[in-house]
């Protein structure tokens, strides 16, 4: 399983759109993101920033990206979403959100002796 968080800015002027677009996901985009392997999949936002937490499952992340990305319903979704997005100066050579690397995870507590 892969951990990946990323953030990205959210034009003020269409803060009300983007809550009430996510208020209801359409149900195609959320069917192909489970396809894609991503599973508990959240978006957080404080102030004008946006910040993303995903799980990957999946064996094969490149190939589970492109498909999503060339899924026609995503598409029309990212139509609406993205010019609600401000990406950030340093975002590389993703497509919209930059990509935060993990710098430490709480692993499971230790079993008790038996």
């Amino acid at each position: 399983m892969k951990r990946i968080a990323q953030t990205i800015g959210l034009r003020p002027e269409h803060r009300a759109e983007y809550l009430e677009l996510h208020s209801a996901v359409w149900p195609g985009v959320e069917a192909a993101l489970h396809r894609a392997q991503i599973r508990n999949y959240s978006i957080f936002l404080h102030g004008d920033v946006l910040f993303a937490y995903f799980e990957y499952h999946g064996d094969d992340f490149e190939a589970d990206m492109a498909a999503l990305e060339a899924d026609p319903e995503t598409q029309d979704w990212w139509k609406l979403t993205d010019p609600c997005q401000e990406p950030l100066p340093d975002r590389g050579d993703s497509r919209q959100w930059t990509e935060l690397p993990e710098i430490w995870h709480l692993s499971p507590p230790p079993r008790p002796l038996s």
